[in-house]
């Protein structure tokens, strides 16, 4: 296992455990964080801050995890599966009572100095909409 992949192996680990401080112990501290269908968003505070707000609309566990690795290690992309349940509405989406997910997403990284700088993740949303809607 290359040092990239047991990286992007740690932060989602940390994830499934829900320990924030663990995945922003990944980030570089100007990491650059692009949201599914948002703005970017720059810092360790405004990413330890989306987490905040995702862990109170979302509860997720990520599952059949695949990540490659670039030769030079200095990108990497991650495909999952997302399985969530959708717990507070989250601002003009439809309204949250609870509903399971489930949703293939991916993730893509740039890693420099032992950090991942760059945070981009992709998924369908109109799928998740139908899915909870």
């Amino acid at each position: 296992m290359t040092k990239t992949e047991a990286l992007i192996e740690r932060y989602y680990e940390a994830f499934n455990a829900g320990d924030r401080e663990g995945m922003l112990a990944c980030l570089a501290d100007d990491v650059r964080h692009d949201v599914n269908e948002g703005t970017a968003r720059g810092g360790k505070d405004k990413f330890r801050a989306f987490m905040e707000h995702m862990d109170t609309c979302y509860s997720e566990q990520l599952t059949d995890m695949a990540i490659m690795v670039s030769r030079n290690g200095r990108r990497a992309a991650a495909e999952f599966i997302v399985n969530g349940i959708y717990r507070t509405t989250d601002g003009d989406l439809p309204p949250a009572h609870g509903q399971r997910y489930r949703l293939p997403a991916g993730a893509f990284f740039e890693v420099e100095d032992g950090f991942i700088r760059r945070v981009t993740t992709y998924y369908n949303l109109s799928e998740w909409i139908r899915q909870v809607s």
